[in-house]
């Protein structure tokens, strides 16, 4: 299928590793144009110049804690001038919390509202406009299906993924009129680094190896008892992505093994 995606430029945060790296992979190999940024340099060095000599695009990196607003303005003028466009935004960075609600302080709801929410508002202040001189554009948040169904150990990060779902609905309705599509992904479980640290945390605490635990708790919250890879949820992105899925806007997405218990 021709995605019609070729030439086109995409911010991703987060896109180093696990799904923001497999969705950057995924667009690269469509021709797209590539600006990155994650926390680690190194990481994302790695990551770029891997891309870059594997695919014919330009590809560019910035170091930045987009919990932090200095940092979105300093990857953006970066982007604005390397590029002087963006067609694709995917908010993508973000983190598991693990405490409990009477446990954890007013700081650390902060750092977590400032990631998962406030970065999706301040990127999209700045690149929503950049968009509309364009002619459009698309833009996806990376939830997840605890914004639906939480997880009793990261109470913080089921309230804001469930808030970056509503951010994100809000956001299609105000630009639609401006040809920009906006769509919310909810992913179950997807192997990744933070999924493995909490099973080789787990396993050294009860004994055992972590990769019993993963399969315990795949078994237990997947219909197809298994976890995805982020390639498997990078291919959803990009068709989101692509004038394939032109009428597609205001929604939110499970790809989630049939973890989730509802009717949504």
């Amino acid at each position: 299928m021709e995605l019609e995606l070729g030439g086109k430029v995409a911010v991703i945060t987060g896109g180093s590793s696990g799904i923001g790296l497999a969705v950057a992979d995924r667009l690269a190999g469509e021709g797209v144009h590539l600006a990155l940024c994650a926390r680690k340099e190194t990481e994302l060095d790695a990551a770029v110049r891997d891309l870059a000599a594997r695919y014919p695009v330009r590809v560019v990196g910035v170091a930045a804690d987009v919990s932090r607003g200095d940092e979105i303005s300093r990857f953006a003028d970066r982007v604005a001038g390397t590029f002087g466009r963006v067609d694709i935004l995917i908010n993508n960075a973000g983190i598991g919390s693990n405490e409990t609600i009477l446990d954890a302080p007013d700081s650390r709801w902060q750092y977590y509202w400032d990631l998962h929410v406030m970065a999706a508002v301040r990127l999209a202040r700045i690149f929503v406009p950049i968009m509309k001189k364009g002619g459009g554009g698309v833009i996806l948040h990376n939830a997840s299906i605890c914004a639906s169904q939480p997880l009793g150990h990261e109470p913080i990060y089921n309230v804001t993924k469930a808030a970056l779902v509503m951010f994100s609905k809000c956001l299609a309705n105000e630009v639609a009129k401006d040809n920009i599509r906006v769509n919310a992904v909810n992913p179950g479980l997807v192997l990744t680094t933070p999924w493995r640290e909490y099973a080789e945390d787990q396993a050294e605490k009860a004994g055992g190896r972590w990769e019993n635990i993963l399969d315990q708790i795949a078994a237990e919250k997947s219909r197809l008892s298994r976890f995805a890879s982020p390639g498997e949820i990078a291919d959803f992105f990009i068709f989101l992505c692509s004038p394939r899925a032109a009428y597609c806007t205001g929604s939110t997405y499970y790809i989630d093994g049939g973890w989730l218990r509802v009717v949504k």
